[in-house]
This record gives C-alpha cells, structure tokens and sequence, in this order.
C-alpha cells in the first residue's frame, strides 16, 4: 500500500534520535503486513489493516513508543513504563530484532482480522417537537428551514431543552429564543462552539 506523507512530515519533523526508529517501526509494519494503510489518528501515525486499528507509534522529547491496538500478551512486556507495549523507545536496541517484531505484527493482523466485529449503536430516534415550537416554526420560514437542515441531534438539542420547561412562561421564552437563534442559523449551545 502506498505511504501516507503525513506520516512522512510526522517523522521528518521529530526529533533526530527518534527519525530513524520511527522509519525502522514503519518498514518493520509494511514488510509483516503488506496491505496495511497508513493514517493520522490522535495526532500520531496509525496502522489499520481491513478496515481495523492495528497499531500506533509516537516520538515524544525524550522516547519514542510503539503498541499494538489489541493489546492482549503482545510486546517485550514493558507496558506501563509508556504507551505502548514496548516502554520508553530511545534506541532501536531497545526494540526486539527484526524478525521477532514482524512475527508480532503478523499475529496481531491476523487476531484483527478474526475478532468478531463489534455491533454498530443504533441511532437514537427522532425527538417529539413540543407543540409550541413546532407552532412558532410553522409561522418563521428561516427558522423551520434551519432546523430541518440541523443532524438530528441539534434538533433533538433544541427539543429536549424546550420540553423540559415546567413552567409555561418559561417555555415560551425558550422557544422564542430558540427560534431566533435558528433564525440566525445557530445551534442550541452556539455560545459554547468557540471554547
């Protein structure tokens, strides 16, 4: 598979004593398991094969890591001491030989391919829109447009904030500003998306 150049800038721009273990891990990966992709997860470079994580490695001032996604009874063992199976990575000697790692990788495709798939979550269903608002959408056009463009978790955002007003006044003070908001397009917790 071809080489991601992400990955390529994500080693070039670490640190000297961590560039070459970090291309040693990646060559290690490609030669076990050649249909590997390559990616970014998590602001480091991942490893997936079919579809599934398999592994990661990370630089960091001082060491670098390297670590299965599975990890049951992979690695030299030293997990804890950093991420990953392998602990603290400063030198390539602190990485099993060649031949041994692959033989790891291998297993560790082969287990992720076996693993059973795990179910998907349902979606969540589609909130009840409370009477009032569904009254003030019909007579506001940009309104009900917005909230018809909304995921159904913006509208269900909306909804659910309405619905729990106990007090009328109060959900009429809701839904007249939740449809002003809508108005200008915003979501329920607008305030709160540029934190």
């Amino acid at each position: 598979m071809p080489r991601d150049p992400r990955v390529d800038a994500y080693i070039a721009a670490k640190t000297p004593f961590a560039q070459p273990i970090l291309a040693w891990l990646r060559d290690r990966v490609h030669a076990a398991c050649p249909a590997v992709e390559e990616t970014i997860k998590w602001s480091m470079p991942f490893f997936v094969h079919k579809g599934r994580p398999l592994a990661n490695m990370a630089a960091f001032k001082a060491h670098a890591s390297f670590g299965f996604w599975d990890r049951q009874g992979r690695g030299g063992g030293k997990e804890g001491e950093a991420m990953g199976q392998y602990g603290r990575i400063t030198s390539l000697e602190d990485l099993p030989d060649a031949a041994t790692l692959e033989a790891e990788i291998a297993a560790a495709a082969a287990a992720a391919e076996s693993a059973p798939a795990r179910p998907r979550r349902a979606a969540a269903a589609e909130s009840e829109i409370p009477s009032e608002l569904a009254a003030a959408l019909t007579e506001d056009a940009a309104a009900r447009a917005t909230f018809e463009g909304f995921p159904p978790s913006c509208r269900r955002e909306y909804c659910t904030w309405i619905a729990e007003a106990k007090r009328p006044e109060t959900r009429a003070r809701r839904v007249a500003d939740a449809v002003g908001w809508m108005r200008e397009g915003k979501r329920r917790n607008w305030k709160y998306e540029a934190c």
